[in-house]
């Protein structure tokens, strides 16, 4: 065959879904019983529950996407001004979101807003090695900044470690507004002004899912896929067919076992769209280099603790996106969502449903404990900031030893050796959210360049 995805997470599902698109031949199999990863939806006792990411960002390429599988009607965006709120000194604090409410807000002390005048004003230069999202902070900013806002900012989006993330590598925006302009503010609106001077139609940023949750997208492309798709299929082992008058890759051989049925498919050309620990250990036989790259690639354990209540028994108005937990707070619980406020028909009427995370770069061992546990932490930690005087109603718990790769210092120079090793095998790609950003919008963006550079091989 012309090409063979392994891993039917997102990454593996659009790359093949661009592939056949493109008039290639493309198959894809999955160890899984199901497609989609960690995206996945299901409906209990009336609530509708998201195991994996709760929303995603409307980026270009995935509102193309939904366009092309007749998705677009099922879209539903969260209030694009719902606000976000942080803990400070027990109580709920709304996150200041636009230059004015940052200075008028009492969150931030005059140091902190006098710290961001000084980056506005002024000029400084990145240093020269990896620095970590703390150290980057607290060198242009404050020490209250990274407590209050980046740190649990940096929670929400990797569950890591601030002292350990790294800058270059999970905010290259950052880094490259630092060193562009000698300003990150500066240097943002440089690149925002760019951003915008690029033709086409504009459209506003938006947090959305769809009517019946994120699997929806999961589901249209599965379709889509039909018999190109193969769930149950673990891939056991990959090796190289070098041509016999030269070291060059003409092929791999990949032995899948199916239900017990063991096949060896050939293919021409190779796309590892699995988990770093699965992708090194199909690669060893390939280059032992792939290996120990791809093993160094550290991952967060997170726990996703879904609880319901009736809404009767919820003192705040939850109306907003919901809360992150700086690491000073000392609580368990990373941050919580409010679903119901953000989308309808997560919850049956007169209930509500609230997702909050658990565990972390910085608390791992706390997202592994019993689930009635974690869903009697959560609820104690929880009940006093939002006004909760009666047990939830549901609960639910899903917990993921291996749920976000983190970025961490020496990322960079990791993918930058894989992609360099990549390019002495011409046939083969590697996707994964490990790469180009944990988002789902940064997954797909990657995705769809794999597929353009192999339908362009194929080409030639």
């Amino acid at each position: 065959m012309p090409a063979l995805v392994v891993g039917a997470g997102i990454s593996g599902l659009v790359c093949a879904y661009a592939l056949r698109k493109a008039g290639i031949d493309a198959q894809i199999v999955e160890a899984s019983p199901q497609p989609g990863g960690i995206i996945r939806t299901q409906r209990r006792d009336g609530f509708l529950l998201e195991f994996g990411p709760q929303s995603f960002s409307a980026t270009p390429a995935i509102r193309e996407l939904c366009r092309e599988l007749g998705l677009e009607r099922e879209v539903v965006e969260a209030p694009p001004r719902a606000p976000r709120f942080v803990l400070v000194d027990g109580a709920l604090q709304q996150v200041p979101l636009s230059p004015p409410a940052f200075f008028a807000s009492g969150l931030f002390s005059t140091r902190t807003k006098w710290s961001i005048l000084r980056d506005l004003l002024g000029r400084t230069t990145p240093p020269s090695t990896d620095e970590s999202v703390a150290v980057f902070v607290r060198r242009k900013f404050s020490d209250e900044l990274l407590d209050k806002l980046v740190g649990p900012f940096v929670s929400g989006i990797y569950a890591g470690d601030p002292e350990r993330l790294s800058l270059r590598a999970a905010f290259p925006q950052l880094y490259e507004a630092e060193r562009a302009a000698g300003s990150v503010i500066r240097g943002m609106i440089r690149a925002s002004k760019a951003a915008k001077s690029v033709k086409g139609p504009k459209q506003r940023p938006a947090l959305q899912t769809f009517r019946e949750g994120n699997t929806a997208l999961i589901r249209a492309l599965a379709a889509k896929l039909g018999s190109a798709l193969r769930c149950g299929a673990e891939v056991k082992s990959v090796s190289c067919n070098r041509t016999e008058s030269s070291e060059r890759i003409n092929s791999f051989a990949v032995v899948v076992n199916a239900q017990g049925e063991v096949n060896t498919l050939e293919t021409q050309y190779l796309i590892m769209a699995t988990p770093t620990n699965s992708a090194a250990a199909l690669l060893r036989n390939v280059d032992p280099a792939f290996a120990s790259l791809l093993s160094g690639i550290e991952y967060a354990p997170v726990a996703i603790v879904s609880l319901g209540y009736r809404q009767a028994d919820v003192g705040h108005n939850l109306e907003g996106f919901g809360f992150l937990v700086p690491r000073s707070a000392r609580l368990q619980t990373l941050g919580t969502v409010w679903n119901s406020s953000l989308f309808p028909n997560r919850a049956p009427k007169g209930q509500v449903l609230l997702s909050s995370f658990v565990g972390g770069a910085s608390n791992p061992k706390a997202a592994a404990v019993a689930p009635e546990e974690l869903v009697a932490i959560v609820h104690r930690e929880i009940s006093p900031l939002l006004a909760i005087h009666q047990p939830p109603i549901f609960s639910n718990v899903e917990f993921y030893e291996r749920a976000i790769p983190q970025y961490n210092l020496g990322h960079a120079e990791r993918i930058a050796s894989l992609s360099s090793l990549q390019q002495k095998y011409s046939n083969l790609w590697l996707a994964g959210n490990y790469l180009r950003g944990p988002a789902v919008g940064a997954c797909v963006d990657h995705a769809l360049q794999v597929a353009e550079e192999v339908g362009k091989r194929l080409k030639r």
